[in-house]
């Protein structure tokens, strides 16, 4: 009998790369011998928060090598509404508040409240640093808690992000990981740093990486 393998995945929810690995990502969530841990890393919240108009013509060029390795979409709605937008940033608060509190109250529904949250920004073009726009997206899953709890933070919501982003630092630094996605492996107790790029092979990449092939 295979023993199931641990793979925690280091993401920020406004990262594109990770947007391009989330079909891969759903897959294994499924996968009866993995253990999928998702860690939000706060990469782009706070203080990690950025102008947009200071890197959108980049964004849109590495968007396009995202979507030619992944087969993900990136609208030309997302380009006009969302990089478009002078007045917008890059700031992952309120959807890493999003995940964490679907993780809190619906954990088997974060995986696909993450990826419905990425189709928002990136397909539809909505504004998933507005947490009136996080919240409508959160309640059109059937998420009433996790939606309330985006539009009126509580502070046990905000000791929850912070532990969460703590860990997730950890484990990159742990294991000398740069940037997102990034994922590790735990089998038999023992954890090691895997090669993200896997992701953009599809599922049966990482389970072979992780020797499940």
């Amino acid at each position: 009998m295979t023993q199931t393998a641990i793979l925690h995945y280091l993401f920020d929810p406004l990262c594109g790369w990770c947007y391009g690995a989330s079909a891969t990502i759903g897959a294994l969530a499924k996968h009866p011998d993995i253990d999928l841990r998702p860690h939000a890393t706060g990469l782009f919240a706070g203080n990690g928060a950025r102008p947009m108009k200071s890197f959108a013509t980049q964004a849109w060029a590495n968007d396009q090598r995202i979507a030619k390795l992944s087969g993900q979409r990136f609208t030309e709605t997302y380009r006009q509404q969302v990089l478009g937008d002078d007045d917008a940033s890059l700031d992952s608060t309120v959807t890493t508040l999003a995940v964490a509190a679907v993780a809190d109250s619906a954990p088997d529904r974060m995986i696909e409240a993450l990826s419905v949250l990425q189709a928002a920004r990136y397909v539809d073009g909505r504004d998933v640093t507005s947490a009136t726009v996080v919240a409508e997206v959160l309640a059109d899953l059937g998420l009433a808690d996790a939606a309330a709890r985006v539009l009126a933070p509580d502070a046990g919501l905000a000791d929850l992000v912070r532990a969460q982003t703590a860990e997730a630092r950890s484990l990159m630094t742990t294991h000398g990981l740069q940037g997102v996605p990034a994922l590790v492996a735990e089998v038999d107790g023992a954890r090691r740093g895997l090669d993200a790029s896997v992701l953009y092979s599809g599922p049966d990449a990482v389970l072979a990486a992780l020797g499940r092939g």
